[in-house]
């Protein structure tokens, strides 16, 4: 590297917050599979402790190494309902309970899989592990879950949209910060290296090692050096930002790759924001020309920033996937969070900017008292958005249980707090009760 570079490199560092957002090891468990749940999850025990016994270590010593911060070391895993359907257990409590304890042995931040894919139908083991859900979820403090309920292949499955609205309630009345290790999906992808939607896919290899990068403040910065410029100018200078962020994604994951002796997979290029100041994706927004997140222009601004780093990250890296663009997610960007409290944005322009970006209502908090059929209303209309744009979508909402709007759910570290949003009071539960499946749209037939 010249030594312009270097420098450039540790400025994104040391002060524009440049980190890896992730390193996320995705194992599989289909040769744990067992009749008997107690042999099973012994299973999965040991060969999670086994491969990744060095995960930690590895990314530690690149981060000292190297100087670039690694925030989060994680695990992804087959989903638990394919894992599980062959023992006769009632619910898969004790599965999740098995995934924490080998986190927590490993000494990794988040685990997830605990997951089930029925975007066109039910198997025994997606109906007992999303009935375990609550209790699973509630037990545990670094197990992750989500549930796949659409897809532009298939549609979406009402049934399972009606029902994830009730987890989703039941959840939050144990315990509403949670419901933050609870995501629902359409058009899940296999190889996403960021929670709580984290799950090893079924064409994966055996072991995979994936690389969530960050930036928001680099991309922020680059921008303040071209104030009043064309918005051409704006999308080259996003675009050359991603590609300088997404190398040193790619870097970090051919080290740890190399190192563990497991292939490398991809490198997701979604900005993800902190609370912390200067790390904002809302910010950029407002860096190219609105007054505040929210304002007429917001979606267009998004929009523009989305694909400029798709196409800035793609040039950078041999293998890009998971779910790579911008995040949105309220409680974890500070500029959401101001944006909300002064009244700038509500749930219904938050919807639309999810049309262009990467997921979808994303830690956003709504009153305890919203009916789980609003909800569930709320999960059908981004299945929509994805399945008709055939991109992916997810609702991750938090009931804040006996707050009313105005008031905060607290999570702590880099996932913030979040704002109680008004919820439109008109119900939903006569279209949610009809169940059924609504049907692929006509585009998705390309054979």
């Amino acid at each position: 590297m010249e030594t312009k570079q270097i420098l450039e490199t540790i400025q994104m560092i040391s002060e524009e917050k440049l980190d890896i957002r992730t390193i996320t090891m995705g194992i599989s468990l289909f040769d744990c599979i067992d009749s008997d749940g107690t042999k099973a999850r012994q299973k999965i025990y040991d060969k999670l402790t086994t491969s990744a016994k060095d995960l930690v270590k590895v990314a530690d010593q690149i981060e000292s190494e190297y100087g670039i911060p690694i925030v989060n070391k994680r695990i992804s895993v087959t989903s638990i309902s394919m894992i599980a359907a062959a023992c006769h257990d009632d619910n898969y409590v004790a599965y999740a309970q098995t995934m924490e304890k080998a986190a927590e042995t490993l000494g990794v931040d988040l685990i997830g899989g605990f997951s089930a894919l029925v975007q066109k139908g039910y198997q025994s083991g997606d109906r007992k592990l999303i009935a375990s859900m609550p209790e699973a979820l509630s037990e545990t403090q670094r197990v992750c879950g989500s549930v796949n309920v659409g897809s532009t292949r298939a549609g979406i499955n009402m049934n399972a949209v009606k029902q994830m609205g009730q987890v989703v309630k039941d959840l939050a009345e144990i315990d509403p910060v949670s419901c933050m290790s609870l995501v629902v999906f359409a058009n899940a992808v296999e190889d996403n290296p960021f929670m709580a939607g984290a799950f090893h896919g079924v064409g994966e290899a055996d072991k995979v090692i994936n690389v969530g990068i960050s930036g928001p403040g680099v991309v922020k910065r680059a921008l303040e050096q071209v104030k009043g410029e064309s918005i051409d100018t704006v999308s080259e200078t996003i675009k050359k930002t991603a590609f300088k962020v997404t190398r040193m994604g790619q870097f970090v994951g051919n080290v740890a790759a190399k190192a563990l002796n497991v292939p490398f997979g991809i490198v997701d290029l979604s900005l993800a924001p902190t609370p912390s100041q200067g790390d904002s994706v809302a910010e950029i927004l407002e860096e190219i020309g609105l007054e505040s997140v929210g304002a007429p222009g917001t979606t267009a601004a998004l929009a523009l920033l989305n694909d400029a780093v798709k196409k800035g990250g793609v040039m950078a890296c041999e293998h890009v996937g998971g779910l790579s663009g911008a995040f949105i997610p309220v409680s974890e960007d500070s500029g959401m969070i101001r944006a909300v409290e002064h009244g700038n944005l509500n749930l219904e322009k938050l919807e639309a900017m999810t049309a262009v970006c990467s997921v979808g209502l994303d830690m956003v908090a709504v009153p305890g008292d919203t009916p789980a059929e609003t909800i569930s209303g709320m999960i059908a209309d981004e299945a929509a958005i994805g399945v008709i744009n055939n991109k992916t979508t997810a609702v991750r909402v938090i009931p804040a249980k006996g707050q009313k709007v105005g008031e905060q759910v607290d999570f702590g570290g880099i996932f913030g707090y979040a704002p109680v949003m008004p919820v439109n009071t008109k119900s939903p539960a006569k279209f949610i009760q009809r169940g059924g499946r609504i049907p692929a749209p006509i585009h998705s037939f390309k054979n």
